[in-house]
């Protein structure tokens, strides 16, 4: 059981209820996630913004989703492990191959190898990364902007990944655990 509310859409503070419509319009559905967080309608605000920000961005569908499970997959966020393996499937259409490789930060694709690896050590280092791990992702084919959107990316699902660890989230998806100690 979540150890922060997750409120009905009814019982959702009404700064947040737009928001969560925008969110129900585009998905169907509105994921605990969403409900929680719209706790408050600044922090709510600020992730949906941001998120549609980042889909606006030179990064693809697919390479998003597969930075957000590794990075979940690092901070041991069964949440997002569940929600990103679910919109890896069924949004961005990847295989159960390509997801369950991106858990393990890999990827048979050399371009996709290298930003999962650089995401990876985005998360490890606190974005502390070395040249080599920067000049790394540049050599792989990614501009100075692409590199900044995979910092960008890491940092909105370790948001996600905290607000969820705290909040022990009830997931709301076909659930997957996290196999690795964080």
């Amino acid at each position: 059981m979540s150890r922060i509310s997750i409120p009905t859409l009814e019982q959702s503070i009404d700064a947040s209820r737009p928001l969560l419509a925008a969110v129900e319009k585009q998905l169907g559905v509105v994921p605990n996630l969403m409900k929680l967080v719209g706790h408050s309608p600044a922090a709510l605000e600020g992730y949906l913004s941001l998120n549609g920000a980042l889909a606006k961005g030179k990064l693809n569908v697919q390479l998003r989703e597969l930075i957000a499970m590794a990075v979940a997959e690092f901070n041991g966020c069964d949440y997002c492990l569940s929600a990103h393996d679910y919109l890896s499937r069924n949004v961005a259409k990847l295989s159960d191959s390509e997801i369950q490789s991106a858990r393990d930060v890999f990827s048979h694709d050399g371009h996709t190898h290298a930003a999962l690896r650089f995401a990876r050590r985005v998360a490890e280092t606190r974005g502390r990364v070395s040249d080599h791990d920067l000049a790394t992702v540049l050599d792989a084919g990614f501009d100075e902007a692409s590199v900044i959107e995979i910092v960008v990316s890491v940092a909105l699902n370790v948001l996600t990944n905290y607000v969820n660890n705290v909040a022990q989230t009830d997931i709301d998806f076909p659930k997957v655990t996290a196999r690795l100690a964080a």
